[in-house]
């Protein structure tokens, strides 16, 4: 019989999937999205100016997110088991803890980008962290490596 899904590793995936679908809002709708969501004032004028760098960028932070959402899904136990699950769960929850928790330190040196954006990005970091780690915990030995 297979156990119940974690459902915060489930919220955590949820939370990823949002934040890579808000990114391709980006790709789609554009400058307004990029400045509205705190890309920077360069980002927006590159993708007003028909450049495919901020896509391109805002494309592959995209595809890392899902890929962090496919792994919260398989540590929940709604998906097959994935390879390094643990390991790569407890870097992908670290990640997140150290950009919400760390975010804040580095404003002054990642110009572009106001102190409101930093303050924000690092609180939504911070709670998918928090999320992820709570339900990493819950689940930490049910997701030890699987032996032969």
């Amino acid at each position: 019989m297979r156990p119940h899904p974690n459902y915060l590793l489930s919220l955590a995936a949820a939370l990823s999937a949002l934040a890579a679908l808000l990114h391709l809002a980006c790709i789609y709708f554009g400058a307004p999205w990029y400045r509205a969501l705190g890309a920077g004032e360069e980002m927006a004028r590159m993708a007003e100016a028909g450049s495919s760098y901020p896509a391109f960028v805002t494309l592959c932070i995209a595809g890392i997110l899902f890929v962090w959402a496919l792994y919260a899904l398989s540590g929940a136990g709604v998906i097959g088991r994935l390879p390094l699950l643990r390991t790569a769960l407890a870097a992908i929850t670290a990640v997140y803890l150290l950009r919400g928790f760390g975010g804040v330190f580095v404003m002054s040196d990642a110009p572009g980008r106001s102190a409101n954006f930093w303050l924000w990005s690092s609180a939504i970091c911070a709670v998918f962290g928090i999320v992820h780690a709570a339900g990493l915990r819950q689940s930490w030995a049910r997701l030890a490596p699987q032996r032969r």
